[in-house]
């Protein structure tokens, strides 16, 4: 194997050991407490920690060697999960049963850091690709990467399930530090040639900093980019959504075991995709391919939810895992082409920041907001009286209606985007922009 398909089997097992521990502690918390407040809660603790770390981590990346930066993030997870295993052991009875007690929150709050010090892993892997994959071959390359994603969450789906069904969190985090361990072993006998990022001509960076007011020069310097991330950004808006709601919507249809398990099997989508794109890329503008494949999931989104069945929820999900890693290919392909090197940590940790700081919103807000709005509306409110008798009634569809509402606005944006100037402006660009890599120090990657 070479060392590019070592460090994607590294990322593999550390995002099936950190998705396996935050899809279990939803799963588990929902069936401790029955609480879909609870479950908004956990995405949005998720999405606050990922906005408001980002920066700090594309730093990070930039700054240091990409293979110890991830050996860092495995070891700093590491110790939060041995520190929540250490407060599971020796918990007060009854505390975890409390969706508003400060042990169970205290609990989850450490659980959500171990799980975000793997997010590091999200930044230093696409600049990886810019370093070791010629340009030609980066959207390929940014394929397997959607595809390892994907076969994280086909394992990741199957085990958390049965890991709560079975041994509850216990269980997942004893896994979890075994896993960790593996991980960072393995990095620490694994040789990567990185080169050496030297700062664009005439630029003068502060050692050692975030900079942000530099990382946006950057991006300011390219037409369109701006436009880029504040469109994910409001995919991510509307995307938080799914991250508050999907479980227990999910849940609301089948037990925990058999959600686990679809979701497994829902998620060969992602591997499909991956290795779809490791075939025959992006084609030549990975924008434009970024836009209709929104317009595709945004519209599958107002449809599979119109009818209380497993089986459209299951068709619905399929679709929009396919084209997934379409969307993140594309934006990775982009970056990675029109962003100087030295600066892709902080530019991709800029746009992870400035990406999720809208689903934190979302996620804080639906949860309460269809707990205590939408459901009763839909359960025997004036919703369940003038569209209740095909759309159906009761909590289930109280949850599906959102989904369908953001469906609609997600095809409506997406439409305005494609007819946008900065979106041809950022394609002309992308046209015309050289290899990033021509600022790097060194023999070029092979």
């Amino acid at each position: 194997m070479t060392p590019f398909h070592q460090i994607l089997g590294n990322n593999l097992v550390a995002n099936i050991t950190n998705f396996t521990v935050w899809f279990a502690i939803t799963f588990w918390i929902f069936i401790e407490t029955q609480s879909v407040f609870a479950t908004g809660m956990i995405a949005g603790i998720y999405l606050v920690f990922t906005a408001a770390f980002g920066f700090w981590l594309g730093s990070i990346v930039d700054h240091n060697s990409k293979r110890i930066a991830m050996m860092g993030s495995s070891l700093v997870s590491f110790l939060f999960y041995i520190a929540a295993l250490g407060m599971l052991l020796v918990e007060p009875e009854g505390a975890f049963a409390d969706p508003f007690g400060p042990y169970l929150w205290g609990f989850v709050l450490l659980v959500m850091l171990g799980v975000i010090a793997g997010n590091i892993r999200s930044i230093a892997l696409p600049t990886l690709v810019t370093i070791m994959i010629p340009e030609d071959e980066r959207d390929k390359a940014n394929g397997l990467v959607g595809m390892v994603t994907g076969i994280g969450f086909l394992t990741t789906s199957v085990i958390s399930g049965f890991l709560v069904a079975w041994g509850g969190m216990w269980l997942t985090l004893i896994l979890a530090l075994a896993a960790t361990v593996l991980v960072f072993v393995h990095l620490g006998f694994l040789r990567v040639n990185e080169g050496r990022p030297v700062p664009v001509e005439g630029e003068v960076l502060p050692p050692r900093t975030v900079d942000i007011a530099g990382t946006i020069a950057i991006i300011a310097g390219v037409p369109g980019l701006f436009a880029l991330i504040f469109f994910a950004t409001f995919n991510n808006f509307l995307g938080g959504i799914f991250m508050a709601l999907l479980d227990a919507y999910g849940l609301s249809l089948v037990s925990v075991e058999i959600w686990g398990l679809l979701f497994g099997v829902l998620s060969t989508a992602f591997i499909a995709s991956g290795l779809l794109i490791s075939r025959v890329g992006l084609g030549k503008n990975p924008l434009r391919t970024l836009l209709l494949v929104n317009l595709i999931t945004w519209s599958v989104c107002c449809v599979f939810t119109l009818q209380s069945s497993i089986w459209l929820l299951t068709a619905g999900c399929f679709i929009w895992m396919f084209m997934a890693p379409f969307a993140e290919a594309a934006e990775h392909t982009t970056l990675q082409k029109v962003v100087p090197l030295e600066r892709q940590g902080r530019v991709f940790g800029f746009a992870q920041s400035v990406e999720q700081a809208a689903s934190p919103l979302t996620a804080f807000l639906i949860g309460p907001y269809t707990q205590f709005v939408v459901i009763p509306f839909m359960t025997d409110g004036q919703g369940a009286q003038s569209i209740g008798g095909w759309f159906g009634t009761g909590p289930d569809r109280g949850i599906a209606l959102v989904f369908t509402v953001a469906g609609l606005i997600g095809v409506v944006v997406t439409v305005l985007a494609l007819n946008s100037r900065p979106y041809r402006q950022l394609s002309a660009f992308y046209a015309g922009a050289p290899d990033s890599t021509e600022v790097a120090d060194g023999p070029k990657p092979a």
